[in-house]
């Protein structure tokens, strides 16, 4: 995870500044899609590299898994800093660019929701074979579907270079020096990377938590995700029809992160006995994921405004940080996680595991961290405006 995380984080920065140099954001999705497809089916496959050797080994199998695990988030990287700023050269309008986002964040929770159809679909028909072959399939069928909303996605969209809002040829590119001058580009910079801790790091540990310290069913650590994309979703839509401005953008964000706090405090003392209260849980994490996320990156946007021939080195040097940080966080967790084998031990001197902790403070801490740098942002102001067309219309 580490090695993809970072391999991701610093593809990032590069693929930022050819984009803004060459343009064409649609070749750019399709190539880091192929990458993706390609990578994902061999991370759920065998060790290449022991088939290769004819052995098998610990060694060999961290190296070819983290290989194909570092290209597929190269091709991700390509694919995320493309999409992303294809927004702000569709549209100059700041509540529109919102709407977009919104839109965004709800279809990425669709296609989580869709995830877990495609996994009780293939459990149910694959029965009587082994675990490892039904995830292989989980994963083909997955990667087959998403390549044909990718081509739908290809075919049906205009390439926003080519619109009046994007590659004005009377500006000239812009360095990355102009971005690293504004006090705005470093407190979205950190906003932004505390939004995906709080996001990574819960949805990396929520499964360990709700089984080995809530002891729940099995079957709770798919149903507590799922009512947490659910109510992602259903805030993403709300907030496509809502008129921004600066001031509502660091409002939202800061009830999220409050949100998240309160969250961070319940998992914490939640004891196990009273595990039901998890669900109510999850509504509030679901609800606070999607406004950080949505306004979050919606203040990427803003700090692009009409600069567009730097936007998407703005996003890929912030998903640069972003995935560092993160790579970093779940390392260090996980390697404290996974050196006992037992909750009795896992349990620190506090009585709490480092499941339980981790879970709860380490998001509620970064909630709160960005919370503080939004209310201290001073973000340019932004008219009102409506969208052109209602997106639900």
């Amino acid at each position: 995870m580490l090695s993809g995380q970072l391999a991701d984080g610093f593809t990032t920065i590069f693929v930022g500044e050819l984009i803004d140099r060459f343009g064409h954001f649609k070749l750019w999705h399709a190539g880091g899609s192929i990458l993706v497809a390609i990578s994902f089916s061999s991370v759920f496959g065998s060790c290449v590299p022991c088939k290769l050797t004819g052995t098998v080994s610990s060694t060999l199998e961290t190296v070819g898994y983290s290989t194909f695990a570092s290209i597929f988030n190269v091709g991700w990287a390509v694919t995320q800093v493309a999409h992303m700023s294809m927004v702000n050269c569709m549209t100059s309008n700041p509540t529109s660019r919102v709407a977009l986002v919104s839109c965004r964040n709800a279809f990425t929770m669709v296609a989580n929701l869709s995830l877990y159809g495609i996994a009780l679909l293939i459990f149910s028909l694959l029965q009587s074979v082994s675990v490892i072959v039904q995830y292989r399939w989980i994963a083909y069928v997955s990667i087959a579907l998403g390549s044909c909303f990718v081509v739908v996605f290809l075919i049906g969209t205009k390439e926003p270079g080519l619109s009046q809002h994007c590659q004005n040829k009377s500006l000239s590119r812009i360095s990355w020096t102009h971005w690293f001058k504004k006090v705005l580009y470093y407190q979205v910079a950190l906003l932004y990377m505390f939004t995906r801790l709080a996001t990574n790091v819960s949805q990396a540990l929520l499964a360990f938590y709700v089984i080995n310290d809530l002891e729940m069913h099995q079957s709770s650590k798919a149903l507590v995700p799922a009512i947490i994309y659910v109510c992602s979703l259903i805030v993403s839509v709300i907030l496509q029809e809502t008129r921004w401005s600066s001031w509502r953008l660091k409002n939202y964000f800061s009830a999220g992160a409050m949100l998240w706090i309160l969250s961070g405090v319940g998992i914490v003392v939640l004891p196990s006995r009273m595990h039901n209260f998890m669900y109510a849980l999850s509504v509030t994490i679901g609800v606070a994921n999607a406004l950080m996320t949505v306004t979050s990156i919606s203040m990427e946007g803003i700090l692009v405004g009409q600069d567009l021939n730097g936007c998407a080195f703005v996003y890929g040097s912030l998903s640069f940080v972003d995935k560092v940080s993160c790579g970093l966080a779940l390392y260090i967790l996980e390697s404290y996680q996974g050196s006992t084998n037992t909750r009795k031990n896992q349990e620190l001197a506090s009585g709490y595991s480092v499941t339980r902790l981790g879970l709860g403070l380490v998001p509620a801490a970064c909630s709160l961290v960005s919370a503080i740098i939004a209310y201290t942002m001073d973000l340019p102001d932004t008219r009102r405006r409506p969208l052109v067309e209602p997106l639900l219309a």
